[in-house]
């Protein structure tokens, strides 16, 4: 079966021919309400506690601590919540989709308590980088719940063991976002996700080869 021609790599080619998806800014219904809230609302917001953690790991001197032992924590926090958000904004939501956001929160909840666990050992995390955690863990629920909640037909298509074949096929958006809103969004992460904990994960790799050379 020559994969190039099958189904889904056709609709990946002409995903952004389809209209974009209208989120207009003056309704107040409900669906309109919660998706607007949601991809300006929650998605950006999500970047503030990311760097305010960073702030605080700088604070508190992670790379003479905790290290690269900790630093890979938050690298691997980050590809668990990264991978959801990206299928959730490119992908159609269906079973699949549901299913990868749903493990995805799980594994990302016991690396986030294998993350403060090894901190409280090892450096002082005060109340102030604690409260910012909760902030972290609270908000890709939040993301997941609005999303179960603008597709619930797909949430019970999910429990049923889904609907056909498309269910768990990822599949792009039948009318996708903005190339505006998704370019903004990315350049936001990567300036406020990406580059802060790659500078601190070098950070932590440079200070234990300097250790270890000493």
């Amino acid at each position: 079966m020559d994969l190039r021609h099958g189904p889904v790599l056709r609709a990946w080619r002409r995903w952004r021919q389809p209209r974009d998806l209208a989120v207009p800014a003056h309704a107040f219904d409900t669906e309109a309400a919660n998706r607007r809230f949601l991809i300006y609302g929650v998605m950006p917001l999500w970047c503030v506690p990311a760097v305010s953690d960073w702030i605080m790991h700088r604070r508190t001197r992670i790379e003479d601590t905790t290290g690269t032992r900790e630093s890979a924590l938050h690298a691997l926090m980050m590809t668990e919540a990264g991978i959801p958000v990206a299928m959730g904004l490119l992908a159609k939501v269906n079973p699949l989709v549901l299913t990868v956001m749903g493990g995805a929160a799980v594994a990302h909840g016991a690396t986030a308590l294998w993350d403060v666990s090894l901190a409280t050992e090892e450096r002082e995390v005060h109340p102030v980088e604690q409260h910012i955690h909760s902030f972290l863990e609270v908000l890709p629920l939040a993301a997941m719940a609005f999303t179960c909640c603008l597709h619930a037909d797909q949430v019970r298509a999910t429990l049923r063991g889904g609907a056909g074949p498309d269910g768990w096929r990822l599949l792009p958006k039948e009318n996708p976002l903005s190339a505006k809103y998704l370019t903004g969004l990315g350049l936001a992460i990567g300036a406020c996700v990406v580059l802060p904990y790659a500078e601190e994960l070098t950070r932590c790799v440079r200070t234990a080869r300097a250790r270890k050379a000493s």
